[in-house]
């Protein structure tokens, strides 16, 4: 009888301890914790590699890769192999993944590495640089967890979030911290401005790139993308209604048909903004409106004033670009602008650039007259090459003229595009939809150049 009492009482403590133990963890399972648990199995660790040295993509220090300003993520690096570490979400369960850009770029092959120690080979199935969001995909027969997108327009500054990647090959780190700023626009060069950053103080580190930003219910809230270099507690992540429309076109597309708008810029300045009565230098100046364009349909004029795009102020003339460089093809875009002293409001629903009006996209938007290189007129011109457009007429004080494209110049190259013949050049120009700034490779005999244009 003593032998079961004394093993009843045992029973009891640790009974009595285990239920103690289950409410001391039940008290430190914090809604932070939650989250982490809830998101961290979607969360993916990215391996590529690169065979071969390529060369530097000129591309990039044109401005439309962030991350050459902020910091380079890539390491155990040679000559002849090239590996890195990103990361990324899974963001269904057909196996898609959300993931930086640069975190892809150039690899020769992709595998990732989920939370059960499970690898796949993963795919490529679109990549933007503007926006640096890239979209992989791996196949499974068996269940992949995912998590689903949130949303980023009701974020408060000081609400707290989670960070969760795989710095310096780390798996699966959770780094906590709160909303710093809302709306950042980062500048990058001169001319380039990455608008509607989310800035949080969260440890991010190389190799969170891609990974998510989550708030304290575990919701998808951001792509964590760039570090400030020299600062700490300082990160960036894309506001996820963002990336949902990046998303949405790389998984439907392959890419990204961003929209034309058909208006040209200037920034202003004091003058300007002692003639329009304004109290401060802001907003951008309509200087040009194409004819037929999606702003002259919605009734934009030239002389106009546009003050905010979508209710978020427009800076400068980068800033105007770059908030644009975010809506795709069909989106509605709705611009408070000031006309005459009054405040308006306009709606403009955005397109691409039809084909019909390459020609005259070329023409007044570049001040530039081409026609397709041929043998016979390489020849008797001297051009050097009998591939690309050739530059027949530069119109005077136009921004062609401006940079010094004269007759007879090859045009080879539109920004990533290859320039054979006018197949090429018109697919080019309609995929340049909303351009704040083109990248020409120009050929002049048998030397070659880059110019850039800002029409």
């Amino acid at each position: 009888m003593r032998i079961y009492w004394l093993w009843f009482f045992l029973c009891f403590v640790l009974l009595d301890a285990s239920s103690g133990l289950a409410k001391e963890l039940n008290k430190r399972r914090t809604p932070l914790v939650i989250a982490a648990e809830k998101a961290s199995p979607s969360v993916v660790n990215i391996y590529t590699s690169e065979t071969g040295r390529s060369p530097r993509n000129p591309f990039r220090d044109f401005g439309n890769n962030i991350f050459d300003q902020f910091f380079n993520d890539f390491f155990s690096q040679n000559q002849n192999n090239k590996k890195s570490l990103g990361s990324g979400v899974l963001i269904n369960k057909e196996g898609y993944i959300i993931t930086n850009e640069h975190v892809v770029a150039r690899a020769s092959e992709i595998r990732v590495a989920l939370g059960d120690k499970r690898e796949f080979k993963a795919r490529v199935i679109g990549a933007d640089m503007k926006s640096d969001l890239a979209i992989i995909k791996i196949d499974s027969d068996q269940f992949l967890p995912f998590i689903a997108m949130g949303r980023s327009d009701d974020l408060m500054i000081g609400e707290q979030v989670l960070a969760i990647g795989n710095p310096f090959g780390l798996r699966h780190t959770v780094t906590t911290g709160i909303i710093s700023a809302l709306n950042r626009n980062i500048r990058v060069g001169k001319n380039k401005v990455y608008s509607d950053f989310i800035q949080v103080d969260a440890s991010i580190n190389p190799g969170n790139s891609g990974g998510p930003l989550l708030n304290i219910n575990g919701s998808l809230i951001g792509i964590n993308t760039a570090i400030y270099q020299k600062a700490e507690g300082i990160g960036f992540a894309i506001p996820i209604n963002e990336a949902k429309r990046i998303v949405d076109e790389l998984i439907r597309f392959g890419k990204v048909r961003r929209g034309w708008l058909g208006v040209s810029v200037q920034e202003m300045n004091s003058q300007l903004s002692r003639h329009f009565q304004l109290d401060r230098e802001k907003g951008v100046l309509v200087i040009r409106v194409a004819g037929k364009s999606p702003a002259e349909v919605a009734g934009i004029k030239r002389s106009d004033i546009i003050l905010a795009i979508e209710g978020h102020e427009v800076i400068d003339k980068s800033d105007f670009y770059g908030r644009m460089t975010s809506y795709t093809v069909d989106d509605k875009v709705r611009f408070s602008i000031l006309r005459n002293g009054k405040n308006m409001e306009v709606d403009v629903r955005v397109i691409s650039i039809p084909k019909q009006y390459v020609a005259e996209f070329t023409r007044d938007w570049l001040g530039l007259q081409v026609q397709q290189n041929n043998p016979l007129l390489a020849r008797r011109n001297r051009l050097g090459t009998s591939k690309g457009m050739v530059v027949i007429n530069v119109v005077p004080k136009s921004v062609g003229d401006r940079i010094g494209i004269s007759p007879g110049d090859v045009i080879r190259q539109v920004n990533q595009d290859r320039i054979d013949n006018e197949e090429d050049y018109n697919k080019s120009i309609v995929d340049l939809n909303n351009p704040d700034r083109i990248l020409l490779l120009v050929q002049r005999g048998r030397q070659g150049y880059y110019v850039t244009l800002e029409p």
